[in-house]
């Protein structure tokens, strides 16, 4: 034998010999026992009154039963399966098997049977194999049984109570799974629903003990520890209804995403996720006319400056989505860029993506892409936005949001493209932040280019949104993670707030209005007081305000205000037809003085000037800024 051949035999497993052949002993054994059990219980368990005509041709057939069944066990993998994972499958497997067997064994014994000896009765030949799957069942079975038994044992030292709030089909999954998981450290209490009509009911072996009204009771009565929401049909409305009760417990909280993962049959518990700050918004996800944006994007060259940031890089996935004949991705971070290559090219694999490394406030670069590539659509997201940086970098602000901002759309102007759509901010609207101003000198520089040029120039305004880098949420839960304390700047400073996709699908729609000139503003709903955000999110994550994790109020950073406006006061506004989007009415210009500032203020920002506030304020005479904040640190 050569050394390859010993290496593919595999080594000779003892622990697994030993088990089969317990087994083949032990169905040997059930075989003699469901023969003789079969009789003896066919005439009342009196031995006595059992004819010797039945038992001979059942005690002459005994070895070759046995013969057969070991087959027909082995064919229906009766001693392959791993019985601790036993399920459906192996069960249907082994009744086949004994069915079989019984049927064999009914033809076999008349071959063993003397002439003219009445026939065993044919009720036998039932007991029979009810009792061999009896046997059988009980030797796969009873493994997984006494296992799962032991893992709950061992889990219960460590387990976590549960209420699970809903009694519907994905409840029932999620619930099924927890009680027959051997690993899950979980023990569900109760149930609540406000279905009266299944109040007192269970749900494997669960009560449903009432309504929303219970939660606090039930989770104090029955010590819970974490509440799992799964209800994945309810409207955004009810659900921020039923988290408010919720969150008075302390409890940890749980839900499923959504109403897809139940028709999808994707309801289990790795698809629960934590209770997130935006399930308390109050209101159902913004809906868009998807075909508006569809009709304008599909076919077209579309770019993407910021195409890495939270903003840009949902832009690109959403575009994406719409079919366009080629997307642009620019940003001047590769890293988070190359993420988003990554994902685009496994998620549309037939896009033709073309990202590109460039700086807005390169001017032969961004002529170089606009001339090379001819976009017909560009967003424009690139832009330094974090507001207590940019108040010690004012002059970054305003090369890269300002100047960025006109090379780039001179650039799609001189090579036909045909709609430009700049990102703006709520923070442009009477602007106390040197962020605020520059976006508001970018949306003047816009309305006024669309004037002279072809392009039709838009701006898109909207406040902040969760998730996006920068958003107070990432920074409040890393306070969480750490154990606290979660700094607020101001008890009460309030925003508005939107989801990120939320806001690009509508930032694209606006897109498919524009007409040209137009300042879009998205309406945010009602303010958030930021406070209470902090709040909702310690309590969401299962911990008490001021005793498991402390809030801290900081002060206001430099340049921000307590509340945010997204429109001032002259501008007016019209509605579209996206009650959700509005058009400011855009303010009268002197286009030579304002060109005549700009001049001046990229002078000054060229050569780093200590104090660009007050040329910035000449420009934008609604912008407010402290005297103390007026020269940069370096």
């Amino acid at each position: 034998m050569n050394e390859e051949t010993k290496k593919q035999r595999k080594p000779f497993n003892v622990k697994l010999f030993y088990r089969r052949t317990c087994l083949i002993v032990y169905d040997i054994i059930s075989v003699i026992l469901a023969s003789y059990m079969a009789l003896i219980m066919r005439y009342g368990f009196e031995m006595s009154e059992i004819p010797d005509h039945f038992v001979d041709p059942i005690n002459r057939f005994l070895p070759l039963n046995i013969i057969i069944t070991l087959i027909i066990l082995y064919l229906f993998r009766m001693y392959n399966s791993l019985w601790a994972f036993a399920g459906e499958t192996e069960l249907q497997n082994l009744v086949m098997a004994s069915v079989l067997s019984s049927i064999l064994q009914a033809v076999g014994i008349q071959f063993f049977r003397t002439p003219g000896q009445q026939a065993v009765p044919g009720s036998y030949y039932f007991l029979y194999m009810f009792l061999l799957i009896s046997c059988i069942f009980a030797s796969r079975f009873s493994y997984r049984f006494f296992r799962s038994l032991k893992h709950k044992k061992q889990n219960k030292k460590n387990s976590i109570s549960v209420m699970v709030i809903g009694a519907g089909e994905a409840a029932n999954i999620i619930i099924k799974e927890i009680v027959n998981s051997n690993f899950s450290t979980m023990v569900i209490r109760c149930i609540i629903d406000d279905d009266s009509g299944k109040w007192g009911r269970f749900i494997q072996g669960i009560k449903v003990v009432g309504g929303r009204d219970r939660i606090i009771e039930c989770a104090d009565i029955f010590g819970i520890d974490e509440i799992i929401v799964a209800m994945p049909s309810i409207s955004r409305a009810e659900l921020s209804e039923i988290l408010d009760i919720c969150k008075e417990t302390n409890c940890k909280l749980r839900s499923l995403p959504g109403m897809y993962q139940l028709v999808n049959g994707e309801v289990s518990v790795s698809k629960l996720r934590d209770v997130e700050v935006e399930d308390l918004l109050g209101r159902d996800p913004i809906e868009v006319d998807m075909d508006s944006i569809l009709g304008y994007v599909k076919g077209k060259r579309v770019l993407v400056t910021g195409g890495g940031g939270s903003i840009g890089s949902e832009l690109c996935r959403q575009i994406a989505s719409h079919q366009p004949s080629m997307l642009l991705i620019l940003d001047i971070y590769e890293n988070s860029v190359y993420d988003v290559q990554q994902e685009l090219q496994t998620r549309y694999p037939e896009l033709k993506l073309v990202v590109l490394i460039a700086s807005v406030r390169n001017t032969n670069r961004m002529n170089w892409i606009f001339e090379h590539y001819q976009p017909e659509i560009v967003y424009h997201a690139a832009a330094h936005k974090h507001v207590p940086l940019m108040e010690t970098s004012p002059n970054e602000a305003i090369k890269n949001n300002v100047f960025g901002t006109w090379k780039t759309a001179y650039a799609a102007a001189m090579n036909g493209t045909k709609r430009f759509v700049m990102i703006s901010t709520d923070k442009a609207v009477n602007p106390t932040n040197i962020m605020g101003a520059s976006k508001r000198i970018c949306e003047m520089i816009i309305q006024t280019f669309n004037k002279h040029y072809d392009t039709e120039f838009v701006a898109v305004r909207f406040g902040n949104v969760l998730g996006s880098n920068g958003s107070v949420i990432p920074l409040f839960k890393k306070q969480i993670m750490a154990g606290g304390p979660v700094t607020v700047t101001h008890p009460d400073i309030i925003r508005y707030f939107m989801t990120i996709p939320e806001a690009v699908s509508l930032v694209l729609q606006a897109g498919a209005y524009c007409k040209g000139g137009e300042i879009f503003v998205l309406d945010m709903g009602k303010p958030v007081k930021i406070l209470d955000l902090a709040k909702n999110l310690i309590r969401l994550s299962g911990y008490r305000v001021d005793e498991d994790i402390k809030i801290e109020f900081t002060g206001l950073h430099p340049g921000e205000k307590l509340y945010e406006e997204l429109l001032m006061a002259e501008e007016g506004m019209k509605e579209t037809a996206n009650k959700l989007i509005h058009i400011g009415k855009p303010i009268e210009i002197d286009e030579m003085r304002f060109f005549a500032q700009l001049k001046e203020l990229k002078e000054a920002s060229m050569n780093e000037s200590c104090d660009i506030r007050p040329l910035v304020k000449e420009i934008v005479p609604t912008y407010h800024y402290e005297e103390a904040a007026s020269s940069e640190k370096n």
